[in-house]
């Protein structure tokens, strides 16, 4: 738990140093908060602590405890009675979770009717797969059923991570996913990101990507955005439940 520890920490002091990544987060945050409902916030898998920044009332939580978190729990098993948020975001997380069905069962069950699931994943599109792949140190795996029941390897670590997931439920199984999941309408899913964030190096490689430049490579993303299918790092999925 030191080690997980340790990293949550490092983290912490890179997102108050890399101005880029400060940056782009603003942008993500902004994106989380046009969909973000009135009401109470359940945050999961806080981590560095950032969205608490834009979103101060927000219930942060992650598996360890730290000083600039609200909570501790596990993202599969909420402590939280009926119905007692109308949002729980989560950035980064989905990947990382040992059961994604019980995490989905236990969040549709804490949420009030209308509440929101607002989710930013990875994406794997053809200009992604070889970053996610091969050069990321979470790696990727497509070979594997993502709601399975039961979880997909009971010996996972919280901290490694499969960016194939949230591609696989919100597209591969989409279906499946409606199925199991009837009462959590997907209401949105967009890709987005082509350029400024594999530029920016996220929390683990050094930024190629000089802020000075930031507006020049943001105009150049617009003009991508037309080939998200093909070229999108980032999923942004809202999930309703009626």
């Amino acid at each position: 738990m030191q080690q997980h520890s340790n990293i949550l920490n490092e983290r912490r002091q890179i997102w108050k140093s890399k101005k880029i990544l400060k940056r782009l987060y603003h942008k993500w945050y902004h994106i989380i908060q046009s969909a973000v409902k009135p009401g109470a916030i359940l945050e999961v898998g806080g981590g560095s602590g950032n969205l608490k920044e834009y979103f101060p009332d927000t219930i942060s939580s992650d598996i360890l405890f730290t000083e600039w978190l609200d909570a501790v729990l596990d993202a599969h098993h909420l402590p939280f009675k009926d119905e007692s948020f109308d949002n729980i975001v989560l950035f980064d997380v989905l990947h990382h979770l040992r059961e994604p069905s019980s995490f989905f069962s236990d969040a549709e069950r804490v949420l009030k009717q209308g509440g929101r699931i607002i989710m930013m994943e990875p994406n794997i599109s053809l200009g992604s797969f070889i970053v996610y792949r091969f050069l990321h140190p979470e790696g990727m795996s497509w070979h594997i059923d993502p709601l399975k029941p039961g979880g997909l390897h009971k010996d996972k670590k919280p901290f490694h991570g499969n960016q194939a997931v949230p591609t696989l439920i919100f597209k591969r199984d989409k279906n499946l996913f409606a199925k199991n999941f009837p009462r959590l309408k997907i209401i949105k899913k967009e890709r987005m990101d082509f350029v400024i964030y594999p530029l920016s190096g996220g929390f683990h490689n050094p930024s190629l990507c000089p802020l000075f430049l930031y507006n020049v490579l943001e105009y150049l993303e617009k003009l991508l955005n037309p080939l998200n299918r093909f070229l999108a790092f980032r999923l942004f999925v809202v999930l309703e439940k009626t």
